[in-house]
């Protein structure tokens, strides 16, 4: 998934950043809210990582301005008051759901996991296709029985194909669903991913070149 972690402390950022990563999300971060405004006006996030005490515009504002707009992106508020009011205030305004400083990360990748699964189309708890089994919850890929180890990139990438059922999916597409907005889209990234997946997952090739479309596993 795209996420965006909106928090004025760059440690707890930082740290909730390459937590999420670790799960194969591509994640930017915002430390205030009209920059994080200015990132949700740019790039499509499935979850916005909120908290709410911001400085520049209120974590409430950002959150109103994505209800407002009609935007199909998630809210995971983070407040440090866990009076049952907060809590109450801040799903008012349209956040999905609440979670209270300080956190377990684990917990914190369960929610954000849960509220993906409510942006996006449904899929199967485990993606299968072309003799490829893909299980997002374990980080594991199997191809015809065989397992398959890869890298973040390379399993963010394969999930992106397999959520596509047999059509294809661009480069562009790619990059704003794997990679953070660090990632400069005139690279070769995608490309180069593609030829390490291909690698790793042998012979026959399954993931196809489609010329001035995209890649697709038919």
């Amino acid at each position: 998934m795209r996420i965006l972690v909106v928090e004025d402390e760059p440690l707890l950022a930082g740290a909730v950043a390459e937590w999420l990563r670790g799960d194969a999300h591509a994640v930017d971060v915002a430390h205030d809210g009209a920059a994080a405004l200015e990132r949700i006006g740019v790039h499509e996030y499935d979850v916005v990582v909120l908290d709410r005490d911001l400085p520049v515009v209120h974590g409430d504002d950002v959150c109103r301005a994505l209800v407002a707009d009609g935007s199909p992106t998630r809210v995971l508020m983070l407040t440090a008051a866990a009076e049952i009011d907060d809590r109450v205030a801040g799903l008012a305004l349209g956040a999905d759901d609440y979670l209270p400083k300080p956190f377990a990360f684990q917990e914190l990748s369960a929610r954000v996991t849960a509220l993906g699964r409510r942006a996006r189309p449904a899929a199967p708890p485990v993606l299968q296709r072309a003799g490829i089994r893909l299980d997002p919850h374990r980080r594991e890929v199997y191809r015809d029985g065989r397992y398959v180890p890869l890298s973040r990139k390379e399993f963010a990438v394969l999930t992106e194909l397999l959520r596509a059922d047999g059509a294809a999916v661009s480069a562009e597409q790619l990059l704003e669903k794997a990679w953070d907005e660090h990632t400069d889209p005139f690279t070769h990234a995608v490309r180069m991913t593609i030829l390490k997946l291909r690698r790793k997952l042998g012979d026959p090739p399954v993931v196809r070149t489609e010329p001035g479309v995209g890649y697709r596993i038919p």
